[in-house]
């Protein structure tokens, strides 16, 4: 099994579980707060880890979230940086975290929470498998869903969108994985033309603050700088890494259609997996709360339209939508004052509905 003792490094008085998937995969758990509360499954976004959730230079979101009463369950999906899925090993596509990833995590949460209530809190490519793995039955029973950036209705800028385009058509074939880190690339690498343009333009003068932006961010930006604590930001580097062109025609092929569609629609393996997420919204069971910065530039005003299209076509759902002012995608997580602007939201919608549970 892959080496994850390091995932324990950050706090001693993390547990960390590792589990291998249905599909062979070994992946990682780390809990974390009282050990009676409500439970709450954080999710990562693509190319980040479970370290988003935890950083030790500002008050995190699981701090909030222990002093509030809830266990925080972090998890590394397969697209975290901290496995090395991204750059080494069998391709794989957003139906795999949501056949294989996120219901086996609910496994291991379930089994030894028993039936305290679980919540999700997801963010960004996490939360779109989320809500792939929800609309096919296959995580019933939680008690509530917290969606950050994006969840049913991907919607990127035009020129995100040719960017995808390009890096899934004219890099894809030659080009596995391109680095955050712009350390990693060295001066005389083969590809030392093509990541000096991703670095190119920006205000930052950190190389690797433009890679993260222009590839992870596709052009937008991925965070408000003035919301980042210096310190974090001299760590973009550890926090962002490898990013897989493999995934970018799954991606591509979900924000045309403005919806999270399955990609392996020829493979009967994933036929648990709806085509159209959106379709069956339906079978959504419990509250969400979608949640997004202002100015989220990554994912526009994806999940101002979620709420907007839930609201009209499944009017039984319990689905409320809150915007940050002044934030961006990933600082309403990674923020140094996240803690004051945005967690409490989060923590809010988990006791009101952890409320009407008791």
């Amino acid at each position: 099994m892959t080496d994850l003792r390091s995932l324990a490094t950050e706090s001693d008085a993390a547990e960390v579980i590792s589990f291998r998937t249905a599909d062979g995969v070994d992946l990682a758990l780390r809990r974390v707060g009282p050990a009676d509360g409500p439970a709450v499954l954080l999710v990562h976004g693509h190319g980040v880890s479970s370290e988003m959730f935890s950083l030790p230079e500002i008050r995190n979101v699981t701090d909030v979230l222990a002093d509030a009463g809830y266990q925080s369950w972090l998890l590394d999906w397969r697209g975290s940086c901290r496995l090395p899925y991204n750059e080494s090993g069998p391709h794989y596509t957003f139906d795999d975290v949501a056949l294989y990833d996120l219901p086996a995590a609910l496994a291991q949460i379930r089994a030894r929470i028993g039936d305290r209530p679980l919540f999700v809190v997801a963010h960004c490519i996490g939360a779109l498998a989320l809500s792939l793995s929800m609309t096919a039955g296959l995580l019933p029973g939680l008690a509530g869903v917290v969606a950050q950036g994006v969840f049913l209705t991907p919607k990127v800028s035009t020129s995100a969108r040719v960017r995808v385009l390009l890096g899934s058509e004219l890099l894809g074939s030659r080009v596995g994985h391109i680095e955050s880190d712009f350390r990693k690339v060295g001066l005389w690498s083969r590809r030392t033309l093509l990541y000096a343009a991703l670095s190119r333009k920006g205000d930052c003068p950190d190389p690797t603050c433009r890679m993260v932006q222009h590839g992870w961010g596709m052009g937008a930006k991925l965070f408000e700088h003035d919301h980042l604590d210096s310190r974090t930001h001299d760590r973009l580097a550890e926090l962002f890494g490898a990013i897989p062109l493999s995934v970018l025609p799954h991606l591509r092929q979900m924000e045309l259609a403005h919806a999270v569609v399955r990609w392996n629609v020829d493979d009967d393996r994933y036929a648990a997996l709806p085509e159209n997420a959106l379709d069956h919204a339906d079978r959504i069971d419990c509250p969400v709360l979608l949640l997004a910065g202002s100015r989220n530039e990554a994912w526009i005003d994806s999940n101002k339209l979620c709420y907007e299209v839930l609201s009209a076509r499944n009017p039984a759902i319990d689905v409320r939508y809150t915007e940050i002012p002044s934030y961006g995608h990933l600082d309403t997580f990674i923020g140094c004052g996240a803690a004051l602007d945005v967690f409490g939201h989060i923590v809010d919608f988990l006791d009101e509905t952890s409320a009407r549970l008791a």
